[in-house]
């Protein structure tokens, strides 16, 4: 097969390019961003498929950030691709942020206070069993009421922020476009200037 690697990828090479990607983060960011950038979409149609991206990253049910943020991209009209990009928000080195932030957040908003000792929760037994029911109150709900405010307000950031940065890089875009025109007819115009014709 064309573009088939030599040595195939192992399951620890798999898993420590998952935790450490094998750019670095900050090349990987520098991708997301361009690619995000060149969405053949409107600058409201990125910049709001981001903001489902990223609001979808927020909430903890890991597995369905991708659908969730595709369901949010079709009813704000974002773009679905640009939903996607967004999701990358939540990664390994933010989940733990991310998932403090919420739970806290949904305790003080369901109790008034985050003091109190957290029940001792069994996490692997429970989802080994599957007792969903054991979760919901102590942890699920907490995050995904959490997961609210925060959320929006990162989504309403990064969609002002992708927004603004769309509009910029395509006028910046236009203007080098315009610019290598002027040059190319500027040197046509010039006798001997333009290439011959075959």
């Amino acid at each position: 097969m064309l573009f088939r690697r030599r040595k195939p990828v192992d399951t620890w090479e798999k898993t420590r390019t998952f935790f450490w990607p094998r750019r670095s983060f900050i090349r990987s960011f520098q991708y997301f961003t361009k690619r995000v950038l060149r969405l053949t979409a409107s600058p409201h149609a990125v910049a709001a498929g981001v903001a489902a991206g990223v609001f979808a990253s927020f909430t903890p049910l890991l597995g369905f950030h991708f659908v969730i943020a595709g369901v949010l991209a079709y009813i704000l009209a974002g773009n679905l691709l640009a939903s996607a990009f967004g999701t990358a928000i939540g990664n390994p080195l933010t989940f733990p942020f991310i998932w403090g932030a919420t739970f806290q957040t949904g305790r003080f908003i369901l109790t008034g206070s985050t003091d109190g000792e957290i029940a001792p929760m069994h996490l692997g037994q429970s989802f080994w069993h599957l007792d969903w029911h054991l979760l919901w109150v102590p942890l699920i709900k907490p995050m995904l009421v959490g997961a609210i405010p925060i959320g929006l307000a990162f989504a309403f950031a990064f969609y002002l922020f992708t927004r603004f940065a769309t509009v910029t890089f395509r006028q910046q875009r236009a203007k080098r476009l315009a610019s290598r025109a002027r040059r190319r007819a500027k040197k046509a115009s010039i006798p001997g200037g333009a290439a011959p014709q075959s």
